[in-house]
């Protein structure tokens, strides 16, 4: 058998090995210090993340309804046309009070979803807010000045939903 002969390595000096030592501080002190700017960027960017998600769910809150309101609106402006041409001697009916009730009851409830009326007449035309379906003719009013709503529109939270369709002095 043969013996295994260990060779002593000889030892680096105190002062290298200081050296050495400082420099491999250095490198994990730099590399720390660069993990730890990663790590607040990365929770800053979650942060970010987390309001951005956020931003989006209450904006998807706040028109979720706005299909189902589309489906209410004409129900409130056959409500108005019934008024429109209610007849006189209907007028104080107790049974036509209590429709009319039940349309009140609908405007308020589309009021605090956050429903308002676009308005019409007697306005300048926009057509971010109002549809012409006629232009009319008027020595008394001005160009683009709206005379007349054939249909309400409506915003849901400053939102359009339904432009308004109107007749406009031409």
């Amino acid at each position: 058998m043969e013996k295994k002969t260990t060779e002593k390595k000889e030892i680096p000096d105190r002062e290298i090995n200081k050296e050495k030592l400082l420099s491999d501080f250095e490198k994990c002190k730099k590399q720390a210090e660069e993990y730890l700017a990663g790590w607040k960027r990365a929770k800053a960017d979650l942060i970010n993340y987390k309001k951005r998600q956020e931003e989006v769910v209450q904006e998807f809150i706040k028109f979720a309804n706005q299909d189902l309101i589309l489906e209410l609106l004409p129900m409130l402006d056959n409500f108005r046309l019934a008024a429109q041409h209610l007849p006189k001697e209907l007028e104080n009916s107790e049974w036509v009070k209590g429709v009319f009730q039940i349309k009140n009851q609908l405007e308020n409830l589309l009021k605090t979803r956050g429903i308002e009326e676009i308005k019409s007449v007697g306005e300048k035309f926009n057509p971010e807010l109002h549809e012409s379906v006629e232009e009319v003719e008027s020595s008394d009013k001005k160009e683009g000045v709206i005379v007349e709503e054939v249909q309400k529109g409506y915003k849901l939270n400053g939102k359009v939903i339904r432009a308004a369709r109107v007749k406009v002095v031409k």
